[in-house]
């Protein structure tokens, strides 16, 4: 096997597992929203433990990108994809982090009965999940206008947070009893957690737009 064989080999094993890792982070998200909507504590610990695994990962993928760069030295577009998945294996732990926060709200509500039911929260992830899906999704066709299509539904995650932040708002205005009140508080940050991973898969749809046209834009 020649040398640069050898090198794309490699880049395609990288490849696979950053998808790998992207996988694992749609599936922390899912858990930690569903943790919470049941106030699932088991479920809720299992996503705070995988955070390690992610974390093992990140470093993982950074060691590799780092180590072709330093002995291949590859040019253009090889080099435009590996400064690219540096920059997505940091969204996507980052999004993990969120994941992990929405999980420790669970702990912290774990015995209480929620002041409502859960209905955009839910809804919130599922887009925000859908988005890093369809973001990676991307970035393995080399798609640009899906990526663009993920950084425009930006725009609705953060409608949803903004009506969701100013319902809760009213409730903690009428609401005398702190345990509730700080519930709310609660859900308001977990909003706040899954609109920032929508940035994170922002992100990411920019980081493909750069590879694939060489063009840095801010989409989101």
């Amino acid at each position: 096997m020649t040398s640069r064989q050898q090198y794309h080999e490699e880049l395609d094993a990288l490849h696979e597992r950053l998808l790998e890792m992207g996988a694992l982070v749609e599936q922390v998200v899912q858990q930690s929203v569903d943790s919470l909507a049941r106030l699932d504590v088991p479920l809720a610990e299992h996503v705070i433990a995988t955070d390690d695994t992610l974390d093992a990962m990140e470093l993982e993928i950074e060691r590799r990108c780092i180590r072709l760069i330093a002995l291949q030295q590859p040019m253009a577009a090889d080099l435009r994809l590996l400064a690219t998945i540096l920059k997505v294996v940091t969204d996507l732990e980052r999004m993990a982090d969120n994941a992990v926060n929405i999980s420790e709200i669970t702990l912290r509500l774990a015995g209480q009965e929620l002041v409502k039911p859960l209905v955009d929260i839910p809804k919130m992830a599922d887009l925000a999940v859908r988005m890093v899906h369809d973001a990676l999704a991307a970035l393995v066709r080399r798609d640009e206008q899906l990526a663009r299509d993920v950084c425009q539904r930006d725009d609705a995650v953060d409608d949803m947070y903004a009506l969701l932040f100013e319902e809760l708002v009213v409730m903690m205005k009428n609401d005398s009893d702190p345990d509730r009140v700080s519930q709310c508080a609660n859900l308001m940050f977990t909003a706040r957690f899954l609109e920032r991973i929508s940035d994170h898969a922002t992100n990411v749809g920019e980081r493909v737009v750069y590879l694939v046209s060489g063009e840095r834009v801010k989409l989101g």
